[in-house]
């Protein structure tokens, strides 16, 4: 379901589930696999990505809905923390959009610390909107922590998909690149910040988001 292959000082995590849907199992396992790039030894830095034709496609509606539909409340509690835990992260960590990043899955991309995007296949999107979902107040703050305020309100507001050229002059990715270059990118930026003391780094970035992971750590309604 997800895999950790070490590159250097850079450790590439890349989430194998097909459509990398948040539920019980797929949060259990991305926990795992951040459990252990934090208890890596060495310098190391963290590069996101997905497989095929998807980054992440946020919660898993299809199963909250049936057999899930008791344990809804469970799953979006934990997406939150894996949004917490990773915008908090020790670790620099590094979102390679491979390929559509929907709901969960864009927020899941804006919890890192940089992001580098396909030009050429996929979507950022936050179609919360369209659903008829309210954002719960924890992913309202993390996007309007990580976008430019115009960004961040044309996101919400309209349910915009963004291909890698727009979602870059947008200011929603810092870099657009081939597919052929898109891991290279990513642990190039990566690569450098491995070495960056962890305690101080965690710190640092509680102290930058302090508001943000109040809420994603708390309650999620």
């Amino acid at each position: 379901m997800i895999d950790l292959k070490r590159e250097g000082p850079v450790l590439v995590l890349q989430m194998r589930a097909g459509e990398n849907r948040f539920n019980p199992k797929f949060i259990a396992a991305l926990n795992s696999a951040l459990d252990q790039a934090e208890a890596a030894a060495e310098p190391t830095a963290l590069v996101l990505t997905g497989d095929g034709k998807f980054f992440s496609n946020g919660l898993d509606l299809t199963w909250m809905s049936g057999p899930g539909k008791d344990q809804a409340g469970e799953v979006v509690a934990g997406m939150l923390r894996i949004f917490a835990r990773v915008l908090a992260s020790p670790l620099v960590c590094v979102a390679a959009l491979n390929g559509h990043a929907f709901a969960g899955g864009a927020m899941l991309a804006l919890a890192c610390d940089f992001r580098v995007m396909r030009t050429d296949r996929g979507f950022f999107c936050i179609p919360e909107i369209d659903l008829g979902l309210p954002l719960a107040p924890g992913m309202a703050s993390l996007i309007q922590a990580r976008l430019p305020k115009l960004a961040a309100h044309e996101a919400i507001v309209t349910g915009k998909r963004y291909g890698g050229a727009e979602a870059l002059g947008r200011g929603i990715v810092d870099y657009a690149v081939p597919e052929v270059d898109l891991l290279s990118k990513a642990t190039s930026l990566a690569a450098p910040l491995a070495a960056k003391n962890r305690g101080v780094m965690q710190a640092h970035k509680r102290l930058l988001y302090a508001e943000t992971l109040r809420l994603l750590e708390g309650s999620w309604a």
